[in-house]
Protein backbone atom coordinates (compact mmCIF):
# COMPACT_ATOMS: atom_id res chain seq x y z
CA UNK A 1 0.00 0.00 0.00
CA UNK A 2 1.40 3.24 -0.89
CA UNK A 3 -1.05 6.52 0.62
CA UNK A 4 -1.20 9.61 1.79
CA UNK A 5 -1.87 10.11 5.72
CA UNK A 6 -4.72 12.75 4.63
CA UNK A 7 -6.03 10.13 2.00
CA UNK A 8 -6.29 7.35 4.98
CA UNK A 9 -7.65 9.70 7.49
CA UNK A 10 -10.74 10.96 4.72
CA UNK A 11 -11.04 6.87 4.67
CA UNK A 12 -11.78 6.28 7.68
CA UNK A 13 -14.22 9.12 8.31
CA UNK A 14 -11.40 10.90 11.17
CA UNK A 15 -12.61 14.41 11.56
CA UNK A 16 -9.37 16.58 10.66
CA UNK A 17 -8.35 20.53 10.88
CA UNK A 18 -7.64 22.15 7.84
CA UNK A 19 -4.04 22.30 9.21
CA UNK A 20 -3.70 18.91 9.15
CA UNK A 21 -5.06 17.94 6.02
CA UNK A 22 -2.34 20.03 4.56
CA UNK A 23 0.17 18.79 6.93
CA UNK A 24 -1.18 15.16 6.38
CA UNK A 25 -0.85 15.41 2.41
CA UNK A 26 2.78 15.26 2.85
CA UNK A 27 3.12 12.03 5.20
CA UNK A 28 3.46 9.24 3.07
CA UNK A 29 2.26 5.80 4.64
CA UNK A 30 3.34 2.76 2.95
CA UNK A 31 2.83 -0.28 5.73
CA UNK A 32 0.63 -0.65 8.93
CA UNK A 33 1.85 -2.00 12.12
CA UNK A 34 0.03 -3.39 15.03
CA UNK A 35 3.39 -4.50 16.98
CA UNK A 36 5.13 -1.25 17.74
CA UNK A 37 8.38 -3.37 17.83
CA UNK A 38 8.01 -3.93 13.92
CA UNK A 39 7.22 -0.11 13.57
CA UNK A 40 9.30 1.74 10.78
CA UNK A 41 9.26 4.65 8.71
CA UNK A 42 6.60 5.00 6.53
CA UNK A 43 4.24 2.93 9.18
CA UNK A 44 0.87 3.89 10.66
CA UNK A 45 0.57 2.38 13.71
CA UNK A 46 -2.68 1.27 15.35
CA UNK A 47 -2.96 0.75 18.31
CA UNK A 48 -5.31 -2.17 19.37
CA UNK A 49 -6.80 -3.71 22.70
CA UNK A 50 -5.22 -6.82 23.65
CA UNK A 51 -3.67 -8.00 27.15
CA UNK A 52 -1.97 -4.19 27.55
CA UNK A 53 -3.51 -1.48 25.74
CA UNK A 54 -2.36 -0.83 22.67
CA UNK A 55 -2.17 2.92 23.37
CA UNK A 56 0.70 2.32 25.40
CA UNK A 57 3.07 1.64 23.02
CA UNK A 58 2.60 4.39 20.81
CA UNK A 59 5.75 6.20 21.88
CA UNK A 60 7.61 3.16 21.46
CA UNK A 61 6.56 2.52 18.17
CA UNK A 62 7.26 6.33 17.08
CA UNK A 63 10.73 5.98 18.70
CA UNK A 64 10.98 3.09 16.08
CA UNK A 65 10.40 4.91 13.24
CA UNK A 66 6.35 5.00 12.88
CA UNK A 67 5.27 8.27 11.03
CA UNK A 68 1.98 8.06 12.32
CA UNK A 69 -0.56 6.46 14.81
CA UNK A 70 -4.60 6.18 15.03
CA UNK A 71 -6.00 7.31 18.48
CA UNK A 72 -9.24 7.09 19.94
CA UNK A 73 -10.91 9.98 20.40
CA UNK A 74 -11.22 10.67 23.84
CA UNK A 75 -8.36 8.44 25.37
CA UNK A 76 -5.85 10.13 27.76
CA UNK A 77 -2.78 10.92 26.96
CA UNK A 78 -2.26 11.89 23.37
CA UNK A 79 0.24 12.21 22.20
CA UNK A 80 2.26 15.46 20.29
CA UNK A 81 5.27 13.92 18.76
CA UNK A 82 3.88 12.08 16.11
CA UNK A 83 1.24 12.48 13.42
CA UNK A 84 -2.33 11.65 15.14
CA UNK A 85 -5.39 10.83 13.24
CA UNK A 86 -8.83 10.37 16.03
CA UNK A 87 -10.63 7.69 15.29
CA UNK A 88 -14.01 6.33 17.44
CA UNK A 89 -12.43 2.64 17.23
CA UNK A 90 -8.79 1.88 16.04
CA UNK A 91 -10.14 -1.74 15.00
CA UNK A 92 -13.03 -0.89 13.15
CA UNK A 93 -10.85 1.96 11.66
CA UNK A 94 -8.55 -0.76 10.29
CA UNK A 95 -11.09 -2.63 9.04
CA UNK A 96 -12.62 0.70 7.31
CA UNK A 97 -9.71 1.15 5.48
CA UNK A 98 -9.16 -1.68 4.21
CA UNK A 99 -12.23 -2.29 2.45
CA UNK A 100 -11.52 1.30 1.50
CA UNK A 101 -8.09 -0.33 -0.24
CA UNK A 102 -9.44 -3.22 -1.36
CA UNK A 103 -11.94 -0.75 -3.71
CA UNK A 104 -9.29 1.22 -4.45
CA UNK A 105 -6.87 -1.76 -5.98
CA UNK A 106 -9.77 -3.66 -6.99
CA UNK A 107 -8.70 -7.15 -7.69
CA UNK A 108 -10.54 -10.45 -7.55
CA UNK A 109 -10.74 -11.90 -4.64
CA UNK A 110 -10.50 -15.40 -3.78
CA UNK A 111 -11.43 -16.45 -0.14
CA UNK A 112 -10.95 -19.62 1.33
CA UNK A 113 -12.11 -21.39 4.46
CA UNK A 114 -12.24 -25.09 5.95
CA UNK A 115 -12.20 -27.13 9.33
CA UNK A 116 -8.74 -28.25 7.69
CA UNK A 117 -6.94 -27.83 4.77
CA UNK A 118 -7.25 -23.99 4.52
CA UNK A 119 -3.86 -22.52 4.65
CA UNK A 120 -2.69 -25.34 2.78
CA UNK A 121 -4.97 -25.26 -0.27
CA UNK A 122 -5.13 -20.99 0.03
CA UNK A 123 -1.38 -21.22 -0.78
CA UNK A 124 -2.23 -23.87 -3.61
CA UNK A 125 -4.52 -21.46 -5.01
CA UNK A 126 -1.92 -18.35 -5.06
CA UNK A 127 0.60 -20.45 -6.36
CA UNK A 128 -1.96 -21.36 -9.45
CA UNK A 129 -3.18 -18.13 -10.14
CA UNK A 130 0.21 -16.38 -9.92
CA UNK A 131 1.10 -18.34 -13.17
CA UNK A 132 -1.08 -15.77 -15.15
CA UNK A 133 -1.80 -12.66 -12.33
CA UNK A 134 -0.05 -10.52 -10.10
CA UNK A 135 -1.13 -12.64 -7.04
CA UNK A 136 -1.43 -11.89 -3.12
CA UNK A 137 -2.34 -13.72 -0.38
CA UNK A 138 -2.65 -14.27 3.21
CA UNK A 139 0.71 -14.35 5.12
CA UNK A 140 0.64 -17.47 7.60
CA UNK A 141 -2.91 -17.77 8.79
CA UNK A 142 -3.70 -14.33 9.68
CA UNK A 143 -7.07 -14.90 9.01
CA UNK A 144 -9.43 -13.12 12.07
CA UNK A 145 -10.69 -9.80 11.35
CA UNK A 146 -7.19 -8.41 12.59
CA UNK A 147 -5.51 -10.52 10.12
CA UNK A 148 -7.57 -10.81 6.90
CA UNK A 149 -7.50 -6.40 6.84
CA UNK A 150 -3.98 -6.68 7.65
CA UNK A 151 -3.53 -9.45 4.04
CA UNK A 152 -5.50 -6.60 2.07
CA UNK A 153 -3.60 -3.56 3.44
CA UNK A 154 -0.23 -5.30 2.52
CA UNK A 155 -1.07 -6.00 -1.19
CA UNK A 156 0.75 -4.09 -3.66
CA UNK A 157 -1.21 -1.46 -5.89
CA UNK A 158 -0.68 -3.88 -9.17
CA UNK A 159 -2.30 -6.84 -7.45
CA UNK A 160 -4.43 -8.12 -9.46
CA UNK A 161 -5.99 -11.06 -7.57
CA UNK A 162 -5.76 -11.63 -3.61
CA UNK A 163 -6.34 -15.06 -1.56
CA UNK A 164 -8.00 -14.59 1.88
CA UNK A 165 -7.38 -17.18 4.06
CA UNK A 166 -10.31 -16.87 7.03
CA UNK A 167 -11.11 -18.50 9.80
CA UNK A 168 -13.68 -18.58 12.54
CA UNK A 169 -14.55 -19.37 16.11
CA UNK A 170 -18.03 -18.48 16.33
CA UNK A 171 -21.09 -17.11 14.52
CA UNK A 172 -21.06 -13.98 12.52
CA UNK A 173 -17.08 -14.38 12.02
CA UNK A 174 -17.34 -15.28 8.55
CA UNK A 175 -20.03 -12.87 7.81
CA UNK A 176 -18.01 -10.39 8.86
CA UNK A 177 -15.42 -11.24 7.09
CA UNK A 178 -17.15 -12.14 3.97
CA UNK A 179 -19.18 -8.66 3.69
CA UNK A 180 -15.54 -6.73 4.18
CA UNK A 181 -13.70 -8.90 1.03
CA UNK A 182 -17.23 -9.35 -1.03
CA UNK A 183 -15.25 -12.41 -2.80
CA UNK A 184 -15.59 -13.51 -6.49
CA UNK A 185 -14.53 -17.09 -5.39
CA UNK A 186 -15.44 -18.81 -1.77
CA UNK A 187 -13.53 -22.10 -1.16
CA UNK A 188 -14.61 -24.66 1.61
CA UNK A 189 -12.61 -27.50 2.03
CA UNK A 190 -13.69 -29.10 4.41
CA UNK A 191 -16.04 -29.74 7.74
CA UNK A 192 -14.63 -31.46 10.99
CA UNK A 193 -14.63 -30.90 14.39
CA UNK A 194 -12.30 -27.52 14.69
CA UNK A 195 -14.03 -25.51 17.16
CA UNK A 196 -16.39 -27.70 17.85
CA UNK A 197 -16.00 -26.64 21.56
CA UNK A 198 -18.06 -23.30 20.49
CA UNK A 199 -20.26 -25.03 18.42
CA UNK A 200 -21.20 -28.53 19.79
CA UNK A 201 -21.80 -30.41 16.56
CA UNK A 202 -20.68 -30.44 12.88
CA UNK A 203 -23.93 -29.39 11.67
CA UNK A 204 -23.43 -26.05 13.25
CA UNK A 205 -19.96 -25.88 11.68
CA UNK A 206 -21.49 -26.23 8.45
CA UNK A 207 -23.76 -23.55 8.82
CA UNK A 208 -20.85 -21.42 10.28
CA UNK A 209 -18.48 -22.28 7.14
CA UNK A 210 -21.46 -21.36 4.99
CA UNK A 211 -21.42 -17.60 5.91
CA UNK A 212 -18.50 -16.76 3.55
CA UNK A 213 -21.28 -16.82 0.80
CA UNK A 214 -22.67 -13.41 3.07
CA UNK A 215 -20.27 -11.12 1.06
CA UNK A 216 -20.14 -13.45 -1.99
CA UNK A 217 -20.59 -11.60 -5.37
CA UNK A 218 -24.41 -12.11 -7.02
CA UNK A 219 -22.00 -13.51 -10.01
CA UNK A 220 -19.67 -15.13 -8.15
CA UNK A 221 -18.49 -18.73 -7.31
CA UNK A 222 -18.86 -21.00 -4.69
CA UNK A 223 -16.84 -24.18 -4.80
CA UNK A 224 -16.81 -26.63 -2.45
CA UNK A 225 -16.14 -30.50 -1.02
CA UNK A 226 -18.44 -32.18 -2.93
CA UNK A 227 -18.38 -35.28 -0.33
CA UNK A 228 -19.56 -33.67 2.36
CA UNK A 229 -23.49 -33.54 2.63
CA UNK A 230 -23.49 -31.38 5.27
CA UNK A 231 -22.34 -29.08 2.50
CA UNK A 232 -23.59 -30.03 -0.77
CA UNK A 233 -27.24 -29.70 1.20
CA UNK A 234 -26.59 -26.01 2.25
CA UNK A 235 -25.15 -25.25 -0.77
CA UNK A 236 -27.71 -26.12 -3.28
CA UNK A 237 -29.28 -22.76 -4.43
CA UNK A 238 -25.31 -21.67 -5.05
CA UNK A 239 -25.51 -24.59 -7.34
CA UNK A 240 -21.49 -24.80 -6.55
CA UNK A 241 -18.74 -26.24 -8.32
CA UNK A 242 -17.90 -29.15 -6.60
CA UNK A 243 -14.14 -31.24 -5.85
CA UNK A 244 -13.73 -34.48 -3.99
CA UNK A 245 -12.81 -37.77 -4.33
CA UNK A 246 -16.22 -39.63 -5.67
CA UNK A 247 -17.29 -39.27 -9.56
CA UNK A 248 -20.27 -36.86 -9.27
CA UNK A 249 -18.33 -33.92 -8.60
CA UNK A 250 -16.94 -31.10 -11.07
CA UNK A 251 -13.44 -32.16 -10.53
CA UNK A 252 -12.26 -35.44 -9.15
CA UNK A 253 -9.18 -37.51 -9.30
CA UNK A 254 -8.76 -40.58 -11.65
CA UNK A 255 -5.78 -42.12 -10.03
CA UNK A 256 -3.17 -41.66 -7.17
CA UNK A 257 0.13 -42.30 -5.70
CA UNK A 258 1.13 -40.91 -3.15
CA UNK A 259 4.56 -41.00 -1.06
CA UNK A 260 6.61 -39.52 1.70
CA UNK A 261 7.29 -36.41 -0.05
CA UNK A 262 5.52 -36.26 -3.17
CA UNK A 263 1.85 -37.04 -4.57
CA UNK A 264 0.98 -37.42 -8.25
CA UNK A 265 -2.60 -37.81 -9.11
CA UNK A 266 -4.69 -37.84 -12.38
CA UNK A 267 -8.09 -35.63 -13.05
CA UNK A 268 -10.73 -36.30 -15.06
CA UNK A 269 -10.69 -33.08 -16.44
CA UNK A 270 -7.32 -33.18 -18.01
CA UNK A 271 -6.84 -36.87 -17.95
CA UNK A 272 -3.13 -36.45 -20.06
CA UNK A 273 -1.77 -34.62 -17.31
CA UNK A 274 -0.05 -35.87 -14.49
CA UNK A 275 -0.41 -33.64 -11.20
CA UNK A 276 2.16 -33.70 -8.82
CA UNK A 277 2.39 -31.25 -5.09
CA UNK A 278 5.51 -31.59 -2.92
CA UNK A 279 3.18 -32.80 -0.21
CA UNK A 280 2.33 -36.71 1.58
CA UNK A 281 -1.44 -37.80 2.16
CA UNK A 282 -4.84 -37.98 0.51
CA UNK A 283 -6.52 -35.00 2.27
CA UNK A 284 -3.45 -32.18 0.50
CA UNK A 285 -4.50 -33.93 -3.07
CA UNK A 286 -8.12 -32.96 -1.82
CA UNK A 287 -6.60 -29.66 -1.11
CA UNK A 288 -4.92 -29.43 -4.87
CA UNK A 289 -8.75 -30.24 -6.42
CA UNK A 290 -9.57 -27.19 -4.66
CA UNK A 291 -7.03 -24.99 -6.42
CA UNK A 292 -7.54 -26.66 -9.69
CA UNK A 293 -11.09 -25.70 -9.38
CA UNK A 294 -10.57 -22.31 -8.51
CA UNK A 295 -7.54 -22.32 -11.52
CA UNK A 296 -10.29 -23.04 -13.94
CA UNK A 297 -13.05 -20.57 -13.55
CA UNK A 298 -9.56 -18.13 -13.97
CA UNK A 299 -8.90 -20.19 -17.15
CA UNK A 300 -5.38 -21.03 -16.16
CA UNK A 301 -3.86 -23.00 -18.71
CA UNK A 302 -3.61 -27.15 -16.95
CA UNK A 303 -0.40 -27.32 -17.48
CA UNK A 304 0.41 -24.24 -16.20
CA UNK A 305 -1.43 -25.96 -13.16
CA UNK A 306 0.49 -28.60 -13.13
CA UNK A 307 4.06 -26.56 -12.99
CA UNK A 308 3.16 -24.48 -9.83
CA UNK A 309 1.66 -27.51 -7.66
CA UNK A 310 4.44 -29.00 -8.45
CA UNK A 311 6.77 -26.12 -6.98
CA UNK A 312 4.41 -24.48 -4.79
CA UNK A 313 5.99 -23.73 -1.05
CA UNK A 314 3.40 -24.47 1.65
CA UNK A 315 3.38 -22.34 4.64
CA UNK A 316 6.01 -23.71 7.18
CA UNK A 317 5.23 -26.73 10.00
CA UNK A 318 2.43 -27.72 7.76
CA UNK A 319 3.23 -31.24 7.06
CA UNK A 320 6.86 -30.49 6.42
CA UNK A 321 9.31 -33.33 6.25
CA UNK A 322 12.55 -31.88 8.19
CA UNK A 323 16.09 -33.81 9.25
CA UNK A 324 17.71 -33.24 12.05
CA UNK A 325 21.47 -32.74 12.40
CA UNK A 326 21.30 -36.31 13.75
CA UNK A 327 19.58 -37.36 10.35
CA UNK A 328 16.50 -38.22 11.46
CA UNK A 329 13.28 -37.60 9.41
CA UNK A 330 10.44 -35.43 10.93
CA UNK A 331 7.31 -34.76 9.84
CA UNK A 332 6.29 -31.52 11.65
CA UNK A 333 2.49 -30.36 11.56
CA UNK A 334 2.61 -28.55 14.72
CA UNK A 335 0.51 -25.34 13.49
CA UNK A 336 -3.00 -26.88 14.19
CA UNK A 337 -4.67 -29.95 14.99
CA UNK A 338 -8.13 -31.71 15.35
CA UNK A 339 -9.08 -35.45 15.21
CA UNK A 340 -10.15 -35.20 11.56
CA UNK A 341 -6.44 -33.60 10.81
CA UNK A 342 -4.82 -36.52 13.53
CA UNK A 343 -6.69 -39.56 11.77
CA UNK A 344 -5.01 -38.00 7.99
CA UNK A 345 -1.93 -37.41 8.80
CA UNK A 346 -1.32 -40.64 11.07
CA UNK A 347 -2.63 -42.44 8.07
CA UNK A 348 -0.37 -40.93 5.66
CA UNK A 349 2.35 -41.43 7.97
CA UNK A 350 2.41 -45.14 8.27
CA UNK A 351 2.35 -45.76 5.22
CA UNK A 352 6.16 -44.25 4.93
CA UNK A 353 8.89 -46.95 5.00
CA UNK A 354 11.89 -46.73 7.43
CA UNK A 355 14.58 -49.17 8.27
CA UNK A 356 14.14 -47.67 11.88
CA UNK A 357 10.97 -46.84 13.79
CA UNK A 358 7.60 -44.86 13.93
CA UNK A 359 7.59 -42.41 16.28
CA UNK A 360 4.53 -40.47 16.96
CA UNK A 361 4.83 -37.82 19.27
CA UNK A 362 0.97 -35.74 20.04
CA UNK A 363 0.47 -32.95 21.92
CA UNK A 364 -3.65 -31.59 23.19
CA UNK A 365 -6.21 -30.74 20.78
CA UNK A 366 -7.54 -27.58 21.67
CA UNK A 367 -11.25 -25.83 21.74
CA UNK A 368 -13.09 -29.24 21.81
CA UNK A 369 -15.04 -28.31 24.07
CA UNK A 370 -16.82 -31.18 26.46
CA UNK A 371 -16.17 -33.50 23.75
CA UNK A 372 -12.51 -33.44 24.10
CA UNK A 373 -12.01 -36.53 26.42
CA UNK A 374 -14.04 -38.50 23.85
CA UNK A 375 -12.53 -37.52 20.71
CA UNK A 376 -8.63 -37.39 22.32
CA UNK A 377 -9.41 -41.10 23.27
CA UNK A 378 -11.04 -41.86 19.81
CA UNK A 379 -7.51 -41.55 18.35
CA UNK A 380 -6.46 -44.81 20.02
CA UNK A 381 -8.43 -46.17 16.94
CA UNK A 382 -5.29 -45.07 14.29
CA UNK A 383 -2.74 -46.36 16.75
CA UNK A 384 -1.37 -50.28 16.91
CA UNK A 385 2.16 -51.03 17.87
CA UNK A 386 2.94 -52.82 14.66
CA UNK A 387 2.38 -50.04 12.78
CA UNK A 388 3.45 -46.95 15.29
CA UNK A 389 6.20 -48.49 17.54
CA UNK A 390 6.58 -45.61 19.96
CA UNK A 391 4.32 -42.85 21.11
CA UNK A 392 4.38 -40.07 23.65
CA UNK A 393 1.69 -38.18 24.27
CA UNK A 394 1.88 -34.10 25.81
CA UNK A 395 -0.89 -32.31 27.41
CA UNK A 396 -3.87 -32.86 29.97
CA UNK A 397 -6.18 -34.05 27.56
CA UNK A 398 -4.34 -36.59 26.28
CA UNK A 399 -4.11 -38.41 29.00
CA UNK A 400 -7.57 -39.54 27.36
CA UNK A 401 -5.74 -40.94 24.93
CA UNK A 402 -2.71 -42.42 27.51
CA UNK A 403 -5.73 -44.61 29.40
CA UNK A 404 -7.03 -45.95 26.22
CA UNK A 405 -3.66 -47.03 25.07
CA UNK A 406 -2.80 -48.38 28.09
CA UNK A 407 -3.83 -52.17 27.39
CA UNK A 408 -2.40 -51.96 23.59
CA UNK A 409 0.94 -50.93 24.35
CA UNK A 410 3.58 -51.76 26.92
CA UNK A 411 4.76 -48.78 29.29
CA UNK A 412 8.02 -49.23 27.21
CA UNK A 413 6.32 -47.84 24.50
CA UNK A 414 3.86 -45.64 25.58
CA UNK A 415 4.95 -42.12 27.03
CA UNK A 416 2.83 -39.79 28.71
CA UNK A 417 4.09 -35.88 29.70
CA UNK A 418 1.70 -33.37 31.65
CA UNK A 419 1.83 -29.55 30.38
CA UNK A 420 4.51 -28.99 32.99
CA UNK A 421 7.10 -31.93 31.34
CA UNK A 422 8.12 -30.40 28.14
CA UNK A 423 12.05 -29.91 28.88
CA UNK A 424 11.94 -33.66 29.54
CA UNK A 425 9.40 -34.67 27.00
CA UNK A 426 12.30 -33.17 24.65
CA UNK A 427 15.11 -34.83 26.58
CA UNK A 428 13.22 -38.02 26.25
CA UNK A 429 13.26 -38.23 23.03
CA UNK A 430 16.83 -36.42 22.23
CA UNK A 431 17.89 -39.91 23.83
CA UNK A 432 15.58 -42.58 22.52
CA UNK A 433 15.13 -41.08 18.28
CA UNK A 434 17.57 -43.02 16.67
CA UNK A 435 18.75 -41.72 12.47
CA UNK A 436 16.92 -44.24 11.33
CA UNK A 437 13.33 -43.45 12.79
CA UNK A 438 10.72 -42.04 11.41
CA UNK A 439 9.58 -39.00 13.71
CA UNK A 440 5.46 -37.53 13.33
CA UNK A 441 5.29 -33.84 15.78
CA UNK A 442 1.29 -32.95 15.86
CA UNK A 443 -0.58 -30.82 18.29
CA UNK A 444 -2.54 -27.16 18.11
CA UNK A 445 -0.25 -24.25 17.91
CA UNK A 446 -1.55 -23.55 21.74
CA UNK A 447 0.62 -26.48 22.98
CA UNK A 448 3.64 -25.20 21.52
CA UNK A 449 5.45 -27.72 19.77
CA UNK A 450 7.74 -25.80 18.04
CA UNK A 451 9.93 -25.56 20.69
CA UNK A 452 9.70 -29.71 20.52
CA UNK A 453 10.49 -29.51 16.84
CA UNK A 454 13.41 -27.12 17.64
CA UNK A 455 15.16 -29.00 20.50
CA UNK A 456 15.37 -32.20 17.64
CA UNK A 457 16.30 -30.55 15.27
Amino acid sequence: MKMTLAEIAQAVGAVVSEDQVAQFKNIIIDNIAIDSRKATQGSLFVPLAGQRDGHDFVGNAQSNGASATFWQTGHDNRPDNISVVEVDDPLAALQGLAKYYLMKVNPKVVAVTGSNGKTTTKDMVAAVLATQNNTAKTQGNHNNEIGVPLTILGMETNTEVLVVEMGMDHFGQLTFLSDMVEPDIAVITMIGEAHIEFFGTRDKIADAKMEITSGLKEDGTLIINGDEPLLTTRAEKWEPLTFGFEDHNYLYQTSMKLGSEQSEFTVNKWPEITFSIPMMGEFNVLNALAALAVGRRFHIKPADMAKALATFQPTANRNQWLQSQSGTMILSDVYNSNPTAVHEVLQSFKAVTTEGRHIVVLGDMLELGEKSGELHAGLATDLTPDEIEQVYLYGPDMAYLYQALQSRYSADNLHYYDQNQQEQLIEDLRADVTAVDLVLLKASNGMHFDRVLAGLM
